[in-house]
């Protein structure tokens, strides 16, 4: 349908998209619950991520080939622009509940089973050698416990992936402003360099968790601390692959000339989500590490 008439809305044809990415995720879902559970990694997570991946470029390349014919008029991107909204939210409200998880346990689950909040008999009845410190470390004398060695510091490898989101916001902020005023050799450029620094905190973020495995005893299995730590960094870590990924398709339809700088939602929507993902990892960083 054409949408030169400003009155009309475009419609697109029915799609197997949504049904493929219903399968994908549940796919991965699954295989990822049971790799957690099992001994070794279900065959079903790879499948999963294939499919995901299969979705990217087909659906991916159904909305490019709909935006190159011209078919969005401005009710559409005023659509495009509402959903993204939403879907910002949803995602905030995804890592609120983790957040919540915990502040839940570091300051009412912790202390109470420690005998705060007149809750000392329940503590001397139940494990009178729990001590109520964050994160819950290993006892010896205590197995109704686990816990790691000792916390994720933040330094090191954590500073030095906020320094690389910090800037990697900058670096798309630029990229944006190259856009806009129609300068497409800076877009190319801080485009790039914003595909780089994702790259690269996923790479110090796998570092991390070597180190995590390997030198603190730092694993799901660690507790309330642990689950909460790799809840938390693992979905990020996920975000920015997916963020990252996007930023990769970004930048190929910039050398291939694609956007204006009046008609570019589609670089603003990943930029509203990379921005997304950098404050997410501020208060990951800030309640995770730091305190």
């Amino acid at each position: 349908m054409s949408t030169t008439n400003h009155g009309e809305y475009f419609i697109p044809e029915p799609s197997k998209w949504p049904v493929v990415g219903t399968i994908a995720l549940t796919t991965t879902v699954i295989g990822a619950v049971q790799s957690l559970h099992g001994d070794s990694i279900s065959w079903m997570l790879p499948v999963g991520f294939a499919l995901i991946a299969y979705l990217f470029y087909g659906w991916f390349g159904a909305v490019i080939d709909e935006s190159l014919a011209n078919n969005y008029n401005e009710q559409v991107d005023k659509s495009f622009r509402i959903g993204m909204l939403w879907f910002i939210f949803s995602e905030v409200m995804f890592f609120a509940a983790f957040f919540g998880a915990l502040y839940y346990a570091r300051t009412i689950a912790v202390p109470w089973l420690g005998g705060a909040s007149n809750n000392a008999m329940t503590s001397e009845l139940l494990w009178p050698a729990f001590e109520a410190v964050w994160p819950v470390l290993t006892n010896p004398d205590n197995t109704a416990f686990v816990g790691p060695e000792k916390k994720m510091g933040a330094l090191g490898l954590p500073a030095i992936n906020t320094a690389l989101l910090l800037t990697s916001s900058v670096t798309i902020t630029l990229a944006h402003h190259a856009l806009r005023a129609g300068h497409r050799k800076p877009l190319t450029y801080w485009l790039a360099a914003t595909v780089l620094l994702g790259v690269a905190f996923l790479f110090f973020q796998v570092e991390e968790y070597i180190e995590a495995y390997n030198d603190m005893g730092l694993t799901m299995d660690s507790g309330i601390y642990g689950s909460t730590f790799f809840m938390l960094t693992g979905f990020h870590g996920f975000h920015v692959t997916m963020g990252a990924t996007m930023l990769f398709i970004m930048l190929i339809r910039v050398i291939k000339g694609h956007f204006t700088a009046e008609k570019h939602f589609a670089f603003e929507a990943v930029a509203w989500y990379w921005h997304f993902v950098d404050v997410v990892w501020l208060g990951l960083y800030i309640f995770v590490y730091w305190l």
